[in-house]
């Protein structure tokens, strides 16, 4: 049987096609249709966002610090200034390997291989988009060698920089201070938005303590880059024009010292080879002329910036370069004292201007055998108060000690500012001590230990013992001496200046308690004692004193380093160099009105009135305008 052949449907088939031809047409435009309107949604409505952030591919925002304050002497001469330098920087985000480059950087000698660990931390802790320093002050032959090898570190450049710098070197490094890197605890504390694009900030000294007034605030510019993150010129106009205005950044005020570069200078040379401090004020005002601690370092090594190793050499230095002895070191102030000790003697009744004592060399608390020692062996004979001071006579104030009483000492001394930390605007200045019964029972927790015992009050009563004082505490009790009892707050800003107004204010004297006297002419008993010790017939510093066209207040002053027991003879010969006794002095001048204080310690220095009295007597010769005569 054939098998029949289906009639082919030429009209159904047809409209089937015309039927699947009209639906790809309407899918057609409606897909058209939707790219029609990205398009312009894309081109029209969301212009000005895309373009925005298509301009922000090729720009970059970058911080610009500000240009930091400058700081000078009080006769306008320059201590710290910023010197142009190239600094070496790397962009966190846009560096593959942080790591294998810092290598790298090593090896090409552009930074110090015992730095890598410190910049890898730096590099993490702060925004990855913040330039990290490297290496602050490149020299000419560094550059040279980057610049052959820079297209094989991307995120790494060098840009112009302005460095600290400070032309006067080791003299000012304790009182100015200096800068240095930003390290991460930096980092957490100071204010990012100030300090975005700042690679350094004070560390010590007037640096530290005026840090908010010499920083500034940073600004900002927007950069073109190219596709490597490099800097390219905008050569376009349009894009010129669509570029955002940039902001300038605020630059820091300029400080005005108090202290004069002169009296720095001369007092760093006079304690050239030695360890000490000298502090010379305006007893009038505060203001801190000189603050001179050696030895002494080079501050542009930091705001340059050293290497680990340097900067291990400089903290492992036994004799301390980088301790600022002036307001730090505590020392037990010696004989020094004896001005403030006898007016609380007078004050309080425990002696007069009549009563005299015989010095035999050695004094005994009753019922006691212990001999406690006179500087002088065989004594001064008979003495009263003022000679007691003009030959710095121990055994009478040993022998007035127990009447004054330890607590009546700690009364009257700290008045002075003994004991307690002055306020000096430099930070890191320590209290010193001067000690009472409170103070013991509280110090020790043993209770036999807390008891107070006569003799550590006739020790005490020449500066020994437990007493100790800075440089800067001397100094501020001179002032007072000098002024009879008026006493300021030691400072060493005198001004600061605002860079763009070019306004410039002036730093009020804080006036502090004054040392109040029932009978006022005690001080012209203790003051005349004190021009006798440098101008008396028998007066301890009568070598250094005598022949000054004015007269001079002074008290020298020796402290023991280390005890010397009852049948030991005392030879300055056959000890080594650092168990010799520290030698102190202070002094004011002139003595109808006085214009400066001074306060000197030399470490190991063996006399008072033989070592560091004649460098009081050169910082007072110059200031005064006597140091042409002296010469």
């Amino acid at each position: 049987m054939d098998l029949l052949s289906p009639i082919k449907d030429h009209h159904s088939e047809r409209r089937i096609f015309i039927a699947r031809v009209i639906l790809t047409s309407v899918v057609g435009i409606l897909l058209l249709g939707l790219v029609i309107a990205r398009l312009v949604q894309l081109q029209v409505f969301d212009y000005e966002h895309f373009a925005e952030r298509s301009l922000g591919n090729r720009v970059r925002i970058e911080a610009v610090p500000p240009i930091r304050g400058l700081v000078f002497d009080r006769q306008g001469r320059v201590l710290a200034e910023n010197l142009p330098a190239y600094q070496l920087e790397l962009i966190p985000e846009q560096v593959p390997d942080i790591d294998t480059t810092l290598q790298r950087l090593a090896r090409l000698e552009l930074i110090d291989a015992s730095d890598i660990p410190r910049l890898r931390e730096l590099s993490a802790s702060g925004p990855r988009f913040k330039p990290v320093a490297l290496n602050p002050r490149l020299d000419d032959e560094q550059i040279a060698r980057f610049a052959i090898q820079r297209p094989r570190f991307p995120g790494v450049d060098f840009r112009p920089r302005l460095v600290r710098h400070y032309p006067n070197g080791e003299y000012i490094a304790h009182a100015v201070g200096y800068v240095a890197a930003l390290s991460t605890a930096d980092l957490e504390r100071l204010d990012p938005s100030r300090y975005a694009g700042t690679t350094q900030t004070g560390k010590t000294g007037i640096e530290n303590s005026y840090e908010s007034r010499l920083h500034g605030d940073s600004g900002f510019r927007h950069i073109v880059t190219n596709a490597r993150g490099r800097r390219v010129p905008a050569e376009s106009r349009d894009l010129q024009e669509t570029l955002p205005g940039d902001e300038h950044p605020t630059p820091g005020y300029n400080l005005f010292l108090s202290i004069d570069l002169d009296l720095q200078a001369l007092a760093t040379e006079k304690l050239a080879g030695r360890r000490g401090a000298v502090v010379a004020m305006d007893p009038w005002s505060g203001e801190v002329l000189a603050l001179v601690s050696a030895p002494s370092f080079d501050p542009n090594l930091f705001a340059v910036g050293m290497s680990q190793s340097q900067f291990s050499a400089l903290q492992q230095d036994m004799d301390r370069p980088l301790f600022n002895r002036a307001v730090r070191g505590t020392y037990p102030p010696g004989s020094t004292i004896k001005p403030m000790l006898a007016l609380a003697a007078l004050e309080t009744g425990a002696t007069d201007l009549e009563r005299r004592t015989v010095c035999y060399g050695f004094f005994i608390l009753p019922n006691t055998t212990h001999r406690y020692r006179d500087w002088k062996p065989e004594g001064h004979g008979e003495v009263d108060i003022h000679e007691a001071i003009a030959q710095s006579c121990d055994v009478y104030f040993y022998e007035i000690s127990n009447d004054i009483g330890i607590d009546r000492m700690h009364d009257y001394l700290t008045r002075f500012g003994l004991g307690n930390q002055t306020g000096v605007d430099v930070a890191g200045e320590r209290p010193g001590l001067v000690p009472s019964t409170e103070w013991k029972r509280n110090a020790f927790r043993n209770p036999s230990d807390q008891r107070w015992f006569l003799g550590e009050t006739v020790i005490a009563s020449i500066g020994q013992g437990f007493m100790l004082a800075t440089p800067l505490q001397l100094a501020t009790a001179t002032a007072a001496l000098a002024t009879r009892g008026v006493r300021y707050e030691p400072r060493l800003v005198a001004a600061w200046e605002d860079p763009l107004s070019g306004e410039r204010t002036l730093a009020s004297p804080v006036r502090l308690d004054d040392v109040e006297l029932d009978d006022d002419t005690n001080w012209d008993a203790v003051i005349g004692a004190m021009n006798s010790v440098m101008q008396g017939p028998r007066g301890t510093a009568r070598a250094v004193g005598s022949g000054a066209p004015y007269r001079v207040a002074g008290k020298s002053g020796t402290a023991q380093v280390f005890s010397v027991a009852q049948d030991e003879e005392y030879d300055e010969e056959e000890i080594e160099d650092r168990l010799k006794d520290h030698a102190l002095f202070i002094a004011f001048a002139p003595v109808e009105n006085p214009q400066i204080a001074v306060a000197v310690i030399v470490e190991n220095g063996s006399s008072g009135s033989g070592v560091a009295a004649p460098i009081a007597k050169a910082l007072i010769d110059k200031y005064l305008g006597y140091d042409d005569a002296a010469d």
